[in-house]
């Protein structure tokens, strides 16, 4: 009776220690044997799906895919961005890296922007280099299968027809009429109106823009006749980008950065993006024991939250463009004895106050600071006014698995709400403004260089487990990618959730480190749904975080595939944001 006894005891411990996660989803899981693309539009994922269908592999498809997200999602992607891929090639078992991403031109120096005030958030002058189209020809060409041609193909008949405008995109539409150019109100705007939910977009001159460069390849697009119009446009609208700068431009590969969480190899995109973030706090993590903490208590969301402003606060001290500063301790800061003594600032009562310190990864036992503060407790948050989410950035992403299991995750952005706000007059795509992620102070790593690549919040990533596929992922949303994407695979990985579960739970987002966005303010917040019981915010008010109470649903933006350990299906789910899609044959 007593051996009874404590059975009974020890499963009712189980069961009251249980995460308490959502178990209905507000999508289903998409499911299949064969191939599987997850996107932020649906016509993008058909279109990937079109590809895979006609004997394309995954990378082909998620070039056909993006660049259809630049007609769909023209105010978070297009040929005028930057674009990361990580691809897993189920051949050689190799994770593969190519880095699309742009420059500053050569005119932009800190002396001149100091001249103007400083970065501007948009306008001509916050437009750098792009370098998506370059790190999409190199992937195509170099893991794909078909011609360019091909795979612009699509994207190009699109913009030829027409499609319809989401609810969406037209919000976004109404959101930017400040910022938006002449030229680019000539295709978004009907005359003074802005185009609404249902109406239909033609955009003819990105048709003509798209076919070219399928036929001649990046050369168009970098040294050709589309490169004319381009620099023309920048010269009469007083921009610093000019031939030179586009001739320049180059995507190459690079070898991705990861790290072993508890038998998961967990892969991200290095310098000059911030991939490392997310892989240095689970390394922080996986000295404590998350699951008994159970999901999305106080304990285990100050676990998060203080892992990730410690990864951070390394961020801003060390990652930059790597030919500018070659010597980031990468390895070091992605070691395990590292892991262990920025763990050991973490209390499990009190949140660090401000900024974490950063540490000196190439001597772990003398980084800890002599002090470091902890916060006091903040007032509850009762009677809190309740804010309507808004996603911080503005980017997308797409990933792809094939019927080889070959894998593609992609994350590619203008940086924010149709970038600068300039279109390309005659060639019909939207410019960036990414030159407002740089800073102007000369000791900050991330400092303005001519020919330098910012440090990028992009950072798709993809996981294996025993050595097979095992799951590919990202979100959207500058800073919160990493810690969205962070809580998406523990959710995953630690408690067990089905991928649609996993990226529909409620997440937290801290703001206390400097922000990528200029003049790179720290706020101090810990963002926080609504949807948390009064417990777990009364109790995270207690350990000092000062919370910003957020309307808002699942995991960021993320969209993700995970592959089934034993059977090999394929599992696919996206966030309840935006036009987000999976489809599947």
């Amino acid at each position: 009776m007593r051996r009874i006894g404590l059975v009974c005891t020890l499963v009712f411990v189980a069961v009251v220690s249980a995460p308490q996660a959502q178990t209905s989803t507000w999508r289903p899981v998409v499911l299949s044997d064969t191939g599987m693309i997850a996107s932020g539009h649906a016509l993008a994922s058909e279109a990937g799906i079109r590809i895979l269908k006609s004997g394309g592999n995954a990378i082909d498809a998620a070039v056909a895919a993006w660049a259809v997200q630049g007609l769909t999602e023209p105010e978070m992607t297009g040929l005028g961005g930057d674009m990361f891929m990580l691809i897993y090639l189920a051949k050689t078992g190799e994770v593969k890296f190519i880095n699309g991403s742009g420059v500053a031109p050569m005119a932009a120096t800190v002396d001149f922007y100091k001249g103007k005030g400083g970065l501007p958030s948009d306008g001509i002058l916050s437009v750098s280099v792009p370098g998506a189209v370059a790190g999409a020809e190199l992937a195509a060409k170099t893991y794909g299968t078909k011609p360019l041609a091909d795979l612009l193909a699509p994207a190009a008949e699109l913009a030829e027809r027409g499609f319809p405008i989401s609810e969406s995109l037209a919000g976004a539409i109404r959101g930017s009429t400040q910022k938006m150019s002449p030229s680019a109100k000539k295709i978004w705007f009907n005359g003074a109106t802005p185009l609404g939910f249902g109406d239909r977009v033609v955009q003819k001159d990105l048709a003509a823009t798209l076919r070219e460069i399928g036929t001649r390849g990046s050369a168009a697009f970098y040294q050709g006749p589309i490169a004319e119009m381009f620099a023309a446009y920048m010269k009469a609208n007083g921009g610093l980008i000019d031939r030179q700068d586009l001739a320049a431009i180059r995507a190459n590969e690079d070898t991705p950065i990861h790290i072993n969480y508890k038998g998961v190899e967990v892969y991200e995109c290095p310098p000059n993006s911030q991939g490392f973030v997310m892989l240095q706090a689970l390394n922080i993590l996986e000295g404590m024991n998350v699951r008994y903490m159970r999901h999305n208590s106080a304990p285990y969301l100050h676990a998060v939250t203080e892992s990730l402003k410690l990864a951070f606060a390394d961020r801003n001290k060390y990652v930059a463009d790597p030919k500018f500063t070659p010597d980031i301790p990468m390895r070091e800061l992605l070691s395990k004895e590292y892991a262990t003594v920025r763990r050991a600032l973490i209390d499990p009562d009190k949140a660090i106050a401000g900024e974490a310190p950063f540490g000196n990864p190439r001597r772990p036992a003398t980084s800890m600071p002599r002090q470091i503060a902890y916060a006091s407790p903040q007032p509850s948050p009762d009677g809190a006014t309740v804010i309507e989410g808004v996603e911080d950035g503005h980017t997308t992403y797409l990933s792809v698995v094939d019927k080889d299991r070959n894998m593609v995750s992609v994350t590619s952005s203008l940086l924010s709400l149709f970038g600068s706000g300039h279109v390309v007059e005659g060639a019909g795509f939207m410019l960036n403004n990414r030159m407002a992620y740089y800073g102007l102070d000369e000791d900050d790593v991330n400092v303005l260089r001519p020919g330098k690549r910012v440090r990028q919040t992009i950072n798709p990533a993809l996981a294996l487990k025993d050595g097979k596929p095992y799951m590919v992922f990202g979100t959207p949303g500058a800073d919160t990618q990493p810690q969205a994407q962070l809580q998406f695979f523990l959710n995953v990985a630690e408690f067990g959730m089905n991928v649609q579960q996993a990226l529909e739970q409620g997440a937290v987002v801290s703001t206390s480190f400097r922000s990528s966005y200029y003049p790179h303010p720290a706020e101090g917040t810990l963002q926080v749904p609504a949807s948390l019981p009064k417990h777990v915010l009364d109790e995270l008010s207690a350990m000092g975080h000062k919370l910003d109470i957020r309307n808002v649903r699942g995991v960021g933006s993320v969209k993700a595939i995970v592959i089934h350990p034993r059977t090999g299906v394929l599992m696919g789910g996206v966030s309840p944001t935006r036009d987000s899609y999976v489809m599947a044959y």
